[in-house]
């Protein structure tokens, strides 16, 4: 249940960060659930490799480098997903900013018991 909410969740940041930017385009809203899942399990497999092998690169630049390697799981996902297209590479990395605001934004957090 928590995977759907969080599959919802980047589906809504994907389709809102869409109409927000014109880099990105989504024909349809099966086409934005398709990219959301994509991207969720892209982040889960790959993103962790590509944080290992970048680290240096991490380090020296204090983490922004995590920007870049969100804008190029953005691109693979707009090439693996008919119906989905990130136009650019900086279109990318304004669009997996926007995604990853809103996307934290919708997805519930755990509350602490006291």
């Amino acid at each position: 249940m928590k995977f759907l909410v969080k599959i919802l969740a980047m589906t809504v940041a994907v389709m809102v960060t869409a109409w927000f930017l014109p880099g990105i385009l989504v024909e349809s809203a099966m086409a934005a659930v398709v990219a959301a899942f994509v991207l969720a399990i892209v982040n889960v497999f790959l993103r962790p490799i590509l944080i290992i092998l970048t680290l240096p690169a991490t380090i020296m630049t204090l983490g922004l480098f995590l920007i870049v390697i969100n804008a190029i799981l953005l691109m693979l996902v707009s090439a693996i997903v008919s119906g989905f297209v990130v136009t650019s590479f900086w279109w990318a990395i304004i669009g997996s900013l926007i995604i990853s605001v809103i996307s934290s934004f919708l997805t519930p957090k755990k509350r602490e018991k006291r």
